[in-house]
């Protein structure tokens, strides 16, 4: 199944003058490099879904710990490492 996961942005790199944007958005303390691009207005301490590498919309901090707990229990964040945690504010 494929699924988009809840991040916290943690900081955001231009490329090519703002342009393309980047970032590292944090998955329970595990952070990836994630591409920006759909999300332009998003900005550090954002919470992003993130589906294969590309954040597609910013969502609220509340939103962001619903949908990790439903990943969580739905056992969709093995990948993430041993029982990660949302990063809130």
């Amino acid at each position: 199944m494929c699924l988009a996961i809840p991040g916290k942005i943690t900081s955001i790199t231009e490329h090519l003058e703002g342009t393309f944007r980047t970032g590292k958005v944090s998955f329970g303390g595990i952070v990836r490099e994630t591409n920006l691009s759909m999300v332009p207005d998003a900005n550090v301490d954002d919470f992003v879904l993130v589906h294969v590498g590309v954040a597609i919309s910013v969502i609220d901090e509340e939103e962001a710990q619903k949908t990790f707990d439903l990943l969580k229990e739905m056992g969709e964040l093995e990948d993430l490492g041993p029982e990660p945690k949302l990063e809130g504010s």
